[in-house]
């Protein structure tokens, strides 16, 4: 999962399951996406990420405030921040990746944040 910049927007591919599980944050609000970058942002800046599902091609518009960062890249946390995702494409892409973890057990893979 390497996101790739682009003009100010970040793309961000999630290949698989696992990397879904890592990256959704359930708890948050609304629903909540990591993204591994180096790039650097503040807490609170509005953000445009591009972000796909595993087996999907779609790139889902997602907009959203920064509400972590992982400064450093971690044996298992990798650097980056994460968003909470907001308006209509934050729901669809909220509902979609909670059905694809539906069943899935939160400790059979470690989150990328908490």
């Amino acid at each position: 999962m390497q996101p790739q910049m682009m003009g100010g927007i970040i793309q961000v591919n999630i290949p698989d399951k696992a990397t879904l599980q890592s990256s959704y944050m359930p708890f948050v609000q609304g629903g909540g996406l990591f993204v591994p970058t180096k790039q650097a942002v503040k807490m609170g800046q509005e953000v445009f990420v591009l972000a796909t599902l595993p087996e999907q091609s779609q790139k889902i518009p997602l907009t959203g405030k920064v509400i972590w960062i992982s400064q450093k890249h971690t044996h298992f946390k990798p650097q980056g921040f994460a968003i909470q995702l907001v308006g209509e494409k934050g729901v669809y892409y909220k509902n979609e990746a909670e059905k694809l973890l539906a069943g899935s057990k939160a400790l059979d893979r470690p989150s990328y944040t908490m």
